[in-house]
């Protein structure tokens, strides 16, 4: 909000498109992954409570702890490992048990890890999300 109203250009928020994507799907529960800043802070599941409606579910503090470690020790240095697949594997099933009807990938480096056949639920990527938006919104 600060950022936005700081600037005279347009800015396409990356929660915005992808709560849009969500609330077209019919849902209204979601999990959030990502970074422990994306996960806790209000930048991100706050915009999508408040201007949206939806429920956002993050980890408990040891599964963010686990999804935080991930990104910053293996995924941004390119490494993809099984044990961690599994890991995410059992964090989503934990967001699912907790009623999460889809899950957000709010960090670019989670799809290197997890794909749709990892989740029982559907997954949105913020990353490809945001970016066809603002594709969207330059041809309009």
């Amino acid at each position: 909000m600060e950022v936005a109203a700081a600037v005279s250009i347009p800015l396409l928020h990356i929660a915005d498109p992808t709560a849009t994507k969500i609330k077209g799907a019919g849902l209204t529960r979601i999990g959030l992954l990502g970074t422990a800043f994306t996960m806790e802070q209000d930048f991100y599941k706050g915009r999508l409570a408040q201007k949206f409606g939806l429920d956002v579910l993050v980890p408990d503090d040891e599964d963010r702890k686990t999804v935080h470690r991930i990104i910053y020790t293996e995924l941004i240095a390119g490494r993809i490992e099984d044990a961690s697949r599994e890991a995410y594997r059992a964090v989503i099933r934990r967001l699912v048990d907790n009623g999460a009807q889809a899950i957000v990938l709010g960090c670019t480096e989670i799809m290197l890890l997890i794909s749709a056949a990892d989740s029982p639920v559907p997954l949105f990527d913020t990353t490809e999300i945001h970016a066809l938006a603002a594709v969207d919104f330059a041809l309009a």
